[in-house]
């Protein structure tokens, strides 16, 4: 007989630990964190995604790659090689756990642009690599590209979170940022590819909620270059933030303001020019308004941004000890692994987090 799973709504859990000295921990924390949680996840989907944890390749692009067979893999290289010098590249190392059936080609490669290929190409060097991403995530069949930030990765596939860090060994990683998710997918199909986190260049996301406005999302997103491939709204949360603060330039407050804006009655009471300006937000981003309950952490190499929907439809608990703060979508799941806390809070919504590494100003 087959099990059925209930739609629980507030399903899918997430969870983020940073020091902001930079120091460098092994993934057991942030595995035993997410485990604890393991009740919001229905086995469909784990994942998590560490900064630091390539010291030796860290001006390099890590691209972490799913194949479905070894043909795909080798007409992806072509593209990659033709594109990029590849200084290295390796199967990434797992661990067989019983519960993991059936996972992809996992393959990685440390890459920068070929300076001829760039050049011709009158792209900035970040836009390079993402049209390259897109290009072999959309055309490539069988080849899709996860992760591709510097000195950073992300791990994820199909199963409990804490069965998947145990697949890839992510003990054995040491990151000054991890942050992670358990899935309980509700209108999206669990597999590998849809696992979260999503990412791009250095951004990752990991997020519990439902996105209503994923249409309007993507519509825009696909009108300047993006691919929504993947089957889940949360890749164009990834998407939305690059747009807005690498392509558009936008601070992080006015990318804030922009997915998660101010209810109008909000935006009245405001002085004269901020009420001019998140207007304006309002009328030229509106299709980027990301509509429904959500609860995400945003990663970056500078640091991480926690953040609710407006009316607060998901939970999300903060604390702070000593360098390092802590996200999670409930309380007990910081307790884990920091059990006496300085500061514990919910943060309003949206309200972002915001952790920054030490002597770094903004994300």
């Amino acid at each position: 007989m087959n099990r059925v799973f209930p739609r629980i709504p507030s399903g899918c859990a997430i969870s983020g630990i940073m020091n902001k000295k930079g120091k460098r921990i092994s993934g057991v924390d942030i595995m035993k964190s997410i485990a604890l949680m393991h009740d919001r996840s229905n086995g469909l989907g784990g994942g998590f995604a560490a900064y630091g944890i390539y010291p030796d390749y860290q001006d390099h692009y890590a691209l972490h790659v799913f194949y479905d067979s070894l043909a795909n893999r080798v007409t992806a290289e072509e593209f990659i090689n033709e594109h990029f010098n590849v200084d290295a590249s390796e199967m990434i190392h797992t661990r067989k756990v019983k519960s993991i059936t059936n996972p992809p080609l996992i393959w990685r490669y440390f890459v920068q642009p070929k300076k001829n290929k760039l050049l011709s190409s009158e792209l900035t060097e970040a836009e390079y690599v993402v049209q390259c991403i897109m290009k072999i995530n959309s055309c490539y069949e069988g080849a899709y590209i996860f992760s591709s930030g510097k000195n950073m990765g992300a791990f994820k596939g199909v199963g409990y979170p804490e069965d998947i860090g145990e697949f890839y060994r992510l003990d054995e990683y040491k990151g000054y940022i991890w942050t992670a998710h358990g899935r309980f997918p509700t209108n999206t199909p669990g597999w590998w590819g849809g696992a979260h986190p999503f990412t791009l260049l250095d951004w990752s996301i990991v997020h519990n909620g439902e996105i209503s406005s994923y249409g309007a999302n993507a519509r825009f997103l696909e009108m300047f270059g993006y691919k929504c491939t993947l089957q889940t709204d949360t890749e164009a949360i990834t998407y939305i933030f690059d747009y807005l603060m690498r392509k558009t330039g936008l601070s992080l407050e006015l990318a804030v303001a922009t997915v998660a804006a101010p209810l109008w009655k909000e935006i009245d009471r405001m002085d004269d020019d901020r009420k001019e300006l998140i207007k304006t937000l309002r009328t030229v981003y509106s299709s980027l308004l990301i509509n429904g309950p959500f609860s995400i952490i945003l990663g970056t190499r500078n640091g991480i941004v926690a953040l609710n929907d407006r009316i607060k439809l998901r939970n999300m608990v903060a604390a702070t000890k000593g360098d390092f703060l802590y996200i999670a979508s409930e309380e007990s799941g910081i307790r884990e692994i920091c059990p006496n806390p300085e500061k514990v809070w919910v943060p309003k919504g949206g309200e972002p987090v915001i952790g920054l590494l030490e002597g770094v100003k903004s994300i």
